[in-house]
C-alpha cells in the first residue's frame, strides 16, 4: 500500500518584514525566539525558518553571534528542522546575509531567487508612533531599495554552503524565480528535490489570486516535474487560504509571524504556535496528514540535526 501523503508545516517566527511597533507579540529577544521556534514545534511544525534580532531594540540582523545564542537551545529542546535564513533584510549585502549559514551549517537555509523590489511602506499609515527610531524609515525607504540577489550573489551562497551539505528553501516571489531555480538546477548548483516555497501578496512579487497561486504551481509542474516539494506562503491576511489551496493542491504550507501578524480578521496571534495549530487543525479537518520533522528530513533528503555547527 503507497505511504500517504504528509504536509510540511514550516514556521517562520520573526522575519524582517515587521518591526515592534506592529506587534507585541513579534519574538526579538533570543530568549524569545527559542521560545516561540520550540513552541511553533510542539504545536506541529516540521521546520522552523529563523531570523535574529538585535535584543535591545529589534531590528533584523545577521551577526552569527546573536543566533548561537538561540539554536543550541532549540536543538537541545526539539527535533525541529532548523532553518536559517540568506535574506536577512532588504538593506544587507550579500556577505552580511550569508554569515549565520555559511558558519552555523544548518539542514537548510532560505534562498530568495532574485533581485526585487521589496514594498514595505504601505504599513506606515497603520500607525501613529513607533517605539524606536529605525522603523520608519526602514519601511519608508522601501519606496526606493531593492533587495539585491543577483545571479552571481546566488551562485556565491549556493558555491559556499556547498560543502556544508546544507539545502535550501528556495523562495520564488515570482514567475521568473521558478525560471531561475531550473537555471541553478541545470547549473548543478542545486539538487533534487527541491524545496520551492512559493511567495504571494508580498509588494513587488506575485498577487495572491487563487490563479496566481495555480500558475506557480503550473510552472512548476512543468519545470520541475518529480524533483521538487512545494510550499507557499500568503503574506498577511492571505496566510491560510492560500496554505489551505497549496495543501489541497498537494502542497505544504508556511506560516508564522514573520509572514503574518494574524490569527484572524482584526486579532493578533499571540504566538506562532496559534498559527502552527489552527493550520494544522484545518489540514487535519482535510483529511491531510501532518509531516514530523524526520518525515521532513526523509521527504526532502536533509543531512540530519547532528550534522550541523552548531
Amino acid at each position: 500500500m503507497a505511504e500517504s501523503r504528509k504536509v510540511i508545516i514550516t514556521c517562520a517566527v520573526t522575519g524582517a518584514i515587521h518591526t515592534p511597533t506592529m506587534s507585541p507579540y513579534l519574538p526579538i529577544t533570543p530568549a524569545e525566539i527559542a521560545d516561540a521556534a520550540i513552541g511553533a514545534a510542539e504545536a506541529g511544525a516540521a521546520i522552523v525558518h529563523l531570523h535574529a534580532r538585535d535584543p535591545v531594540n529589534g531590528r533584523p540582523t545577521q551577526d552569527p553571534a546573536l543566533f548561537r545564542e538561540f539554536l543550541p537551545r532549540i536543538k537541545a529542546s526539539s527535533n525541529v528542522v532548523i532553518n536559517l535564513t540568506t535574506g536577512g533584510a532588504p538593506t544587507m549585502g550579500v556577505e552580511e546575509r550569508l554569515q549565520p549559514a555559511l558558519q552555523l551549517k544548518p539542514e537548510v537555509a532560505s534562498l530568495n531567487m532574485g533581485s526585487m523590489n521589496f514594498g514595505l511602506y504601505e504599513m506606515i499609515p497603520r500607525y501613529k508612533e513607533w517605539k524606536h527610531d529605525w522603523e520608519l524609515p526602514y519601511l519608508d525607504g522601501s519606496h526606493d531599495r531593492i533587495f539585491k540577489n543577483t545571479f552571481k550573489d546566488i551562485a556565491y551562497i549556493l558555491e559556499s554552503c556547498s560543502e556544508n551539505n546544507t539545502r535550501f528553501e528556495i523562495e520564488c516571489y515570482d514567475i521568473g524565480h521558478l525560471y531561475t531555480a531550473a537555471h541553478f538546477l541545470d547549473r548543478g548548483l542545486v539538487k533534487a528535490p527541491l524545496f520551492i516555497q512559493s511567495v504571494f501578496g508580498l509588494r513587488g512579487g506575485i498577487g495572491p489570486h487563487p490563479e496566481d497561486v495555480m500558475h506557480m504551481r503550473r510552472t512548476a509542474d512543468r519545470l520541475f516535474g518529480d524533483q521538487y516539494q512545494w510550499s507557499v506562503l500568503g503574506a498577511g491576511r492571505n496566510q491560510m487560504y492560500i496554505g489551505v489551496q497549496s495543501a489541497v493542491m498537494g502542497g505544504n504550507v508556511r506560516v508564522g509571524l514573520e509572514d503574518s501578524l494574524w490569527i484572524g480578521k482584526g486579532q493578533l496571534a499571540k504566538t506562532n504556535a496559534d498559527q502552527v495549530a489552527k493550520i494544522k487543525r484545518i489540514l487535519e479537518e482535510l483529511g491531510l496528514e501532518v509531516a514530523t520533522p524526520d518525515d521532513a528530513r526523509r521527504i526532502l533528503e536533509l543531512k540530519g540535526g547532528n550534522n550541523v555547527g552548531f
